[in-house]
């Protein structure tokens, strides 16, 4: 998307692009369930299609945000920060980056997750994403909370959104402990060197969830700063 069309968006609303950069994230990050999906049934091909699919939105993302940062007006009058603004995208798009690395350092290795967690796992991906879309659902608020000035129910309602985007992330949370505790009882039926990279792609998928309520976090900084 061209400079100037990020400009006109602006224009209507400081708020918009923002919203599409999550959206672009949102997709990217998705189809890592189906990556999951055809990596467990050992369908590579399929596998290379959706992580060149997760690569192509990322790549997306990624221009969407160096976009926003040449666009976004230094003397806009609004009542975020642009600073603020800047630091919510940069958020977002590591979810981008981190769902990138994990479908290309797993179909890199041709990695399987072990049929005895795998069940687990996949819902540990779910749980994640739920995190995703709770941040946007959040961010699809910021227009709203614009136009009542920051104030009133509109606050109340993103306020509950952090709140439950929290809640999401300690349960992925509590869903890695234990399949670092399931992997660990099987990890000798397993090469040493694909555990060690089993351990770092259940790391990374909890930072998906980790990096979207960070974007509660700075939601909530920009609620408490307008």
């Amino acid at each position: 998307m061209p400079v100037n069309s990020i400009l006109g968006m602006f224009a209507k609303s400081p708020i918009r692009p923002i919203q599409l950069h999550m959206d672009k994230v949102c997709l990217c990050s998705d189809l890592l369930l189906s990556f999951f999906e055809a990596s467990s049934k050992n369908d590579w091909v399929k596998a290379d299609k959706i992580r060149n699919d997760i690569s192509q939105y990322e790549k997306q993302a990624d221009e969407l945000k160096r976009e926003l940062r040449l666009a976004l007006p230094k003397g806009l009058f609004m009542p975020i920060d642009r600073a603020d603004l800047l630091e919510l995208v940069n958020r977002q798009d590591k979810i981008a980056n981190t769902a990138k690395d994990i479908a290309g350092r797993t179909f890199g290795r041709h990695l399987q997750i072990p049929e005895e967690i795998q069940s687990d796992f996949m819902t540990y991906i779910q749980r994640s994403l739920d995190a995703i879309h709770q941040a946007k659902n959040a961010i699809s608020e910021l227009d709203e909370l614009l136009e009542t000035g920051f104030k009133g129910r509109e606050v109340d309602s993103v306020t509950k959104m952090i709140e439950k985007l929290e809640s999401i992330e300690d349960h992925t949370d509590s869903l890695q402990i234990k399949l670092r505790q399931d992997l660990l009882s099987v990890e000798d039926n397993y090469k040493p060197v694909d555990v060690m990279f089993l351990y770092k792609i259940l790391e990374w998928v909890g930072s998906l969830a980790d990096h979207s309520e960070l974007i509660g976090t700075q939601l909530e900084l920009i609620l408490a700063r307008s």
